[in-house]
């Protein structure tokens, strides 16, 4: 009986969201913590990079990892990530980490709301955020373009497409107004739909290796153009 009641305490307790408050880890702060205080410090003439976003950034670099090899490139991306959540962990897996650019790949898990609910001027004052804080502390910014997403097969029904062009459109103009760089991998990748062809990625969302290949000549120009600033 004890044990009885202690599970229907339990199971009250999680219907309100009240178990182990203050083991969550919303942003998922734990989740690079070890490899952060493995990396090793800045040497003199690393030009260290730091990719930051969500599952199109880390399945880079699962599906991809000769592109990282041997570069002084970091990946910070966590899969379902949005914009507050990156900015909750922005100092400790980008800035602390001081690299001399970032490149910041996010927004699309925003309007799928992964969250909740998010207008475009919320997610446009998470990534001002992030550029506010990299600006402050000496770090080139890269804000890279949303990639189109005609629709997304874990909530479907969202029409997303417009919602991308007109975010991408702020965060270009953002970008030339602040003295950042905009990659744009949207207009590269983009079919007659303003969504994301198969060929570039399955499941029209999460790039394939193709979809990678075109994404890797424009990142590195980027950074090759945010480097000589």
């Amino acid at each position: 009986m004890k044990n009885f009641n202690k599970l229907i305490i339990a199971c009250m307790l999680s219907l309100f969201g009240l178990t182990n408050l203050h083991s969550q880890d919303w942003a998922d702060l734990n989740q690079f913590k070890e490899e952060n205080s493995k990396l090793p410090a800045v040497q003199e003439n690393e030009d260290r990079i730091l990719f930051m976003g969500n599952s199109i950034t880390i399945g880079w670099l699962n599906n991809r990892p000769e592109f990282f090899k041997d570069k002084p490139y970091i990946n910070r991306g966590i899969s379902g990530q949005t914009t507050p959540q990156m900015l909750v962990r922005f100092r400790q897996d980008v800035i602390d980490l001081k690299p001399k650019v970032v490149v910041l790949l996010a927004g699309t898990n925003d309007i799928a709301g992964n969250t909740g609910p998010s207008t475009l001027e919320m997610i446009m004052n998470n990534i001002k955020g992030m550029s506010e804080m990299a600006k402050a502390n000496d770090i080139k910014v890269i804000l890279s373009s949303t990639l189109p997403a005609y629709d997304y097969p874990w909530k479907p029904g969202l029409e997303p497409a417009g919602k991308i062009i007109a975010l991408n459109k702020m965060i270009k103009e953002y970008t030339e107004l602040n003295g950042h760089i905009y990659l744009d991998y949207f207009s590269a990748m983009v079919d007659e739909r303003n969504g994301l062809p198969k060929k570039y990625a399955r499941d029209e969302v999460h790039p394939t290796v193709a979809g990678y290949k075109v994404m890797e000549p424009l990142v590195e120009a980027a950074i090759v153009k945010a480097l000589d600033q």
